[in-house]
C-alpha cells in the first residue's frame, strides 16, 4: 500500500535525523567539557607562572605565602567570564549554604583530621630513616605564626577554589569519583612546575602525594553540597603546615618527599575502602557531585 510505504519511509528518516541529532549534541556536550577544562589548565599554568616570576619583586617570602597558588583562582574567574552559566552549577556548594551536613558529618571531620596522620606517618618515616625529627620551632620565621597560618589558609583555597571545587565537578561529569579524583591529582601534581626540576624519584614522591592527596579530598568531598572550599583549603592548610613546622620535604630533599608520598597513600587506603564498600551498596553512577550534569 502507498500510503503505508511513505509512512514508513517518513518515520525512518525522521529516526535517522533523530540518531544524527542525538550524536551531535553528544559530540557538543564532549566538546563543551573539553573546551571547559583546557581553558582552566591553560590558565592556571600561565597565570602560576607569572605570579612565580613577580614574587622576588613584592618582597613576600615563600614560607608565608607562594603566589603562584592564585594560578588556579585566576583561572576559575576566566572559566566563569567564558561561561557565566556553568560555572554557578560547578561552584554549587562552595560556600556556606543553609543545608544540614548531618549524612556528611562523619566525613567532613575524618577528612580533617587526616592532614594529622599524614604528617604522623611522616614524621614517624624521618625518624625511622634519619633518626632525627627536623621540627622548625615558630621563632625561625621573622613572620608571627598567625600571620603565616591565615596566609597558609589564603593560599590553599585560592588554590583548592580551582581544583576541587570546579576541576573535580566537572571531570566527575565524566568519570567516577575515585578516578576523577586521581586525574585531578595528577593535573594538580604537574601544575607545580618547579618540581620537576629536581630528581625523577622527588618528582616521583611529589605526584604520589598530589594523587593521593586528591583521591582522599575527592571522596570526601563527594555529595557534600556545603562549605566545600572551606573543608578543602582547611586540609590544604594542615598538609602545608605540617611541611612547614613538622617535617623537611620544604627542603627539597628526595628521601622526605617520598616518605610524604608514601603517607599520602596510606591515608588514602582506608578513603577507597570505604568507598568501595559504599559501591557494593549503590553503584556510582557518573553523576556531576555538585550541579545537574555537563553543560
Amino acid at each position: 500500500m502507498p500510503g503505508t510505504e511513505q509512512v514508513q519511509v517518513q518515520v525512518q528518516q525522521q529516526a535517522r535525523r533523530t540518531g544524527r541529532s542525538t550524536r551531535s549534541g553528544r559530540s557538543g556536550r564532549r566538546t563543551r567539557w573539553a573546551a571547559e577544562a583546557g581553558v582552566f589548565l591553560a590558565v592556571a599554568f600561565v597565570a602560576a607562572g607569572v605570579f612565580g616570576a613577580v614574587q622576588p619583586a613584592t618582597g613576600i617570602p615563600p614560607e608565608v605565602v607562594q603566589l603562584t597558588q592564585f594560578g588556579p583562582a585566576v583561572a576559575v574567574a576566566a572559566v566563569a567570564l567564558l561561561w557565566p552559566g556553568r560555572i554557578r552549577d560547578r561552584l554549587a556548594g562552595t560556600l556556606p549554604t543553609r543545608e544540614r551536613s548531618g549524612r556528611t558529618a562523619g566525613r567532613r571531620v575524618a577528612l580533617l583530621l587526616t592532614p594529622v596522620l599524614i604528617i604522623a606517618l611522616c614524621a614517624g618515616g624521618g625518624l625511622l630513616t634519619s633518626g632525627s625529627l627536623p621540627v622548625t620551632g615558630p621563632q625561625a620565621f621573622t613572620h608571627p605564626v598567625v600571620l603565616v597560618v591565615a596566609a597558609q589558609f589564603l593560599g590553599a583555597c585560592a588554590e583548592e577554589i580551582g581544583w576541587r571545587c570546579h576541576l573535580q565537578p566537572l571531570l566527575r561529569t565524566r568519570f567516577g569519583p575515585v578516578a576523577a579524583s586521581a586525574l585531578v591529582g595528577v593535573l594538580w601534581g604537574l601544575w607545580h612546575v618547579p618540581v620537576f626540576t629536581h630528581e625523577p624519584a622527588y618528582a616521583a614522591g611529589f605526584l604520589l602525594a598530589t594523587t593521593a592527596m586528591s583521591v582522599i579530598l575527592g571522596l570526601a568531598l563527594e555529595g557534600v553540597r556545603s562549605n566545600r572550599l572551606l573543608l578543602a583549603g582547611g586540609f590544604h592548610t594542615l598538609v602545608n603546615l605540617g611541611m612547614l613546622y613538622v617535617t623537611d620535604e620544604t627542603a627539597a630533599a628526595t628521601a622526605p618527599m617520598l616518605i610524604l608520598g608514601a603517607a599520602c597513600l596510606a591515608a588514602a587506603l582506608p578513603w577507597l575502602a570505604a568507598t568501595r564498600r559504599a559501591a557494593h551498596r549503590a553503584p556510582d553512577r557518573i553523576t556531576d557531585a555538585t550541579a545537574h550534569g555537563a553543560r
